[in-house]
C-alpha cells in the first residue's frame, strides 16, 4: 500500500509534469491544492478512501479523489505512468534544484533539450544556460550552486519526514512475539534534525525470525545485507535501515553504544578504562592490560552503564561530547523540558492568510492538545505571496477574536501578527498597530542575500522596537533545500538579552530554527525561548513534538521556555515585555 506521502508526490509530480506540457494553470493549480490537503489530512486517508469522502475535503476534487482512490487500491496510477512516459526519465530531478521552478525547467529543456542534473550542470559551465534570454550569468552561478547545496544534502532527511515511518517500525517490532525489546537508536534517538538512516536494536531469542520477518515489512524497499546479527534494508522513501538483533543481556550496552554520539562514547569509554574496564556494544569487560581497579558491575538496564562510571544518566538528545559528562559527573545535568510541560503557543496562521484551518478550527485542536492558550500571528501586509493582512483585515481579525474568548473557559486566543521585518530592519506596520495587539513575532521573509553585519543589524533593529515580543525563524533556513542567512548570532542573542525578547524555536522540521547548537548560549544570557510550531493547519500543531525534542537537544528546560507558563503567567509575562 502507498502511503499518503508517496501518493503526495505523485500528485505533485502529476501537475509538474502537466506545468511542463503547457496544459491549463487551474488544472495544475488544483493538484498542488490536493497535495496540501493530503499533509494536512485531520483524518487518516485509508478511511476516507473507504468510506467515499475524499471529495468532501477542501482542496481536492471528484477527478483527483478517484486518482486518489485508484493509488490507494492499486498502488498504481495509469494516467500518471502515461504522462511520466512522455518526458525523459530524469527531468523530474531538475525540480530538486532550489530556485528552478516549471517555467525555467520547461525553457530549458525545450530550447537545450536538457533534461538531467549533469547536463544542466555542464551547460552552465560552457555557457548556454547564461546565453538563454532571461537568464544569465547570475541564473547560471545560481543554478550551478543549487546543484552542488543538492548533492551536499544526498541522503538527507528530516527528522520530520522520518519520524511517522520509523514509530511505524518500531511498532510493528515491538508486537513481534519474538521481541523482548526494541528502540529506535541512533542520531534519530538523539534528536538530530537531519537522518541520514535508522538503527534499531532488538532484543530476542529468535533472530532469525525477527530479522526475516523485518525484511519482509512492506515500507522496505529491498535487502542490502541479512546476517545473523544485522540486516540491512533500504525503505520506499530511500532511507536505509539497519536492525541490530542481541540478547536481553546485551541489550542495554547495545542501545547505548548504537545511539552515539561516538564522540560521547569515546569519553564514555575513557571513564570505563579508569576502572579497568573496555565497554562495548555488548558488555562491560576486564581492560587487557589494566588493572581492575573495581569489579566488573552486573548492568540491567541502560542507565546502569552510567550509574556504573559513576554518572547520572545522559538523556540521548544531549550525547553530543558537548559538556554533558562533566555536567553529569557533578551532578548539574538539567531537569529537561517535557511534552507535557507545554501549555500553549505561538506563531500559528489561519485561512485570514496562508494557512488552512479557520480561527474556530485552529483552536479546537488547540484544546484538544490540552493547550491552555494559542496566539494567531497571520502574516502581515508585506507578504503578499502569503496574503498578509492589512491593518483594517487586522484589526477584523482582532474582532473575531475578542468574540470567539468572550464564549471559552479555561482557554485564551491571543491575537498577534508575523510582521515581517523590512530590509532596512523596520518593521511592516506602524507602532500603533503594533500596540492594539497581544504579542508581535518579528520575521525576515525577503532580503536573505544581505551581508553578515547588514543582516545582523536588520535584526538587531527589529528587536530593539519595544512592541516586538519574539524573534521568528532567526536564520530563515529551510533544512536540506535554503541555507541560513548570514547573521551573527550572538550578537542578536546579546541584543535580545538587553531588550527582554524573546526567541523562537521554530518548530516546523523544515526549520527547527534556532538550531540547538545556540541554545546553551541563550540560555546563559538569560534569552527566553518560545516553541512554536509555525502551523498552518491544524495537523501543524502536532510540530510542536519535533520543537520539544530539540528544545532538550539545546539543554532547555521548563523554565526557559516561556509557553510553559500557564495562562494566568503567560498573561502576566505579555503584559511586562509590552
Amino acid at each position: 500500500m502507498m502511503t499518503k506521502e508517496q501518493i503526495a508526490e505523485v500528485l505533485e509530480n502529476f501537475g509538474r509534469l502537466l506545468e511542463l506540457k503547457g496544459e491549463n494553470p487551474f488544472k495544475i493549480r488544483a493538484y498542488s491544492n490536493a497535495v496540501r490537503a493530503l499533509e494536512t489530512l485531520a483524518e487518516p486517508l485509508e478511511k476516507l478512501v473507504a468510506e467515499a469522502r475524499l471529495d468532501e475535503i477542501d482542496g481536492i476534487g471528484k477527478a483527483i479523489a478517484e486518482k486518489i482512490t485508484t493509488l490507494v487500491q492499486t498502488g498504481a496510477l495509469p494516467q500518471y505512468d502515461e504522462l511520466r512516459e512522455s518526458f525523459p526519465a530524469d527531468i523530474l530531478t531538475l525540480f530538486e534544484l532550489q530556485g528552478l521552478g516549471a517555467k525555467k525547467i520547461k525553457l530549458i529543456h525545450d530550447t537545450l533539450r536538457i533534461s538531467s542534473i549533469s547536463s544542466l550542470r555542464r551547460a552552465c559551465k560552457d555557457g548556454r544556460i547564461a546565453a538563454m534570454p532571461g537568464f544569465g550569468e547570475k541564473t547560471a552561478a545560481n543554478i550551478l550552486a543549487a546543484i552542488e547545496h543538492r548533492k551536499k544534502n544526498a541522503g538527507a532527511f528530516l527528522l520530520g519526514d522520518v519520524a511517522t515511518i520509523a514509530q511505524r517500525l518500531l511498532d510493528d517490532l515491538r508486537s513481534h512475539p519474538e521481541i523482548l525489546h526494541a528502540e529506535i537508536a541512533g542520531s534519530f534517538r538523539r534528536g538530530k534534525e537531519i537522518v541520514h538512516d535508522l538503527d534499531i536494536i532488538a532484543a530476542t531469542r529468535e533472530p532469525k525470525l525477527v530479522s526475516e520477518d523485518f525484511a519482509a515489512h512492506e515500507l522496505v524497499e529491498r535487502v542490502l545485507a541479512a546476517g545473523a546479527t544485522k540486516t540491512s534494508v533500504v525503505l520506499k522513501n530511500g532511507l536505509q535501515c539497519d536492525l541490530r538483533v542481541v540478547s536481553s543481556a546485551e541489550y542495554p550496552f547495545a542501545i547505548q553504544y548504537f545511539t552515539g554520539s561516538k564522540e560521547h562514547n569515546v569519553r564514555l569509554r575513557g571513564r570505563a578504562l579508569e576502572r579497568g574496564w573496555s565497554l562495548n556494544e555488548y558488555r562491560f569487560s576486564e581492560a587487557e592490560g589494566r588493572k581492575l581497579a573495581e569489579p566488573l558491575p552486573e548492568v540491567r538496564e541502560e542507565g546502569g552503564i552510567y550509574r556504573s562510571l559513576g554518572l547520572r544518566f545522559v538523556p540521548p538528545e544531549l550525547r553530543e561530547d558537548r559538556g554533558e559528562l562533566e555536567a553529569a559527573a557533578e551532578g548539574r545535568l538539567p531537569a529537561l523540558i517535557e511534552w507535557q510541560n507545554l501549555r500553549g503557543t505561538f506563531h500559528n496562521h489561519t485561512t485570514a492568510s496562508d494557512g488552512r484551518a479557520t480561527l474556530e478550527q485552529i483552536a479546537d485542536a488547540a484544546m484538544e492538545l490540552g493547550l491552555e492558550y494559542l496566539g494567531i500571528a497571520d502574516h502581515s501586509r508585506s507578504s503578499v505571496q502569503a496574503n498578509g493582512l492589512d491593518a483594517a483585515r487586522l484589526a477584523e481579525q482582532r474582532a473575531q477574536i475578542d468574540a470567539l474568548n468572550s464564549g471559552y473557559e479555561g482557554f485564551r486566543i491571543f491575537s498577534g501578527t508575523e510582521c515581517d521585518i523590512l530590509k532596512d530592519g523596520s518593521l511592516d506596520f506602524p507602532d500603533d498597530v503594533l500596540a492594539s495587539l497581544d504579542y508581535v513575532v518579528a520575521s525576515v521573509h525577503s532580503s536573505f542575500t544581505l551581508g553578515e553585519a547588514e543582516m545582523t543589524n536588520r535584526l538587531i533593529k527589529a528587536i530593539s522596537n519595544p512592541r516586538v515580543t519574539m524573534l521568528g525563524h532567526i536564520t530563515g533556513r529551510l533544512l536540506t533545500t535554503r541555507d541560513p542567512y548570514k547573521v551573527d548570532i550572538p550578537a542578536v542573542i546579546e541584543a535580545a538579552a538587553a531588550t527582554g525578547t524573546i526567541i523562537e524555536l521554530n518548530a516546523n522540521p523544515r526549520r527547527l530554527d534556532m538550531d540547538w547548537r545556540w541554545w546553551p548560549l541563550a540560555k546563559e544570557k538569560g534569552v527566553k525561548c518560545s516553541i512554536n510550531p509555525d502551523a498552518h493547519s491544524t495537523r501543524g500543531l502536532q510540530d510542536l513534538a519535533f520543537g520539544i525534542r530539540i528544545a532538550r537537544k539545546g539543554w532547555l528546560t521548563r523554565d526557559d521556555v516561556v509557553n510553559c507558563l500557564p495562562l494566568a503567567g503567560i498573561l502576566d509575562f505579555l503584559a511586562r515585555k509590552r
